[in-house]
């Protein structure tokens, strides 16, 4: 129950971005669900991977060169759904921070405090 819970939640957090960031749409609450998902799935199989891949460029930037992969994510999943559209790199890139700053707001609103 938990899991779809913060799935609709992070729907929600997507459906948010384009009050923030005008470039960002999203036409319908499905392809937020979609992008959700996807961007979840990206975020947990492609991303950890990319990172190793690229881990001598972010050693070199401290890390911020995570901060790239994030909004290359972002604007990947933007192009495998219709109806969630981010038009260029840089977009994404604020996008793409924005999304990660809700959904890190999500996850501590539903963390278990059963330590």
């Amino acid at each position: 129950m938990k899991l779809i819970l913060r799935w609709i939640l992070n729907a929600v957090a997507l459906m948010l971005i384009p009050e923030l960031v005008s470039s960002v749409k999203v036409d319908s609450y499905t392809a937020a669900l979609i992008s959700a998902v996807l961007l979840g799935f990206v975020n947990a199989i492609i991303r950890p991977l990319l990172i190793l891949i690229t881990l001598p460029i972010t050693i070199l930037t401290l890390g911020l060169f995570t901060l790239v992969i994030n909004a290359l994510m972002f604007w990947a999943v933007s192009g495998l759904v219709q109806g969630f559209v981010v038009p260029d790199f840089w977009t994404a890139f604020w996008g793409a921070l924005l999304y990660s700053v809700l959904t890190w707001m999500v996850g501590l609103a539903l963390a278990d405090d059963r330590n």
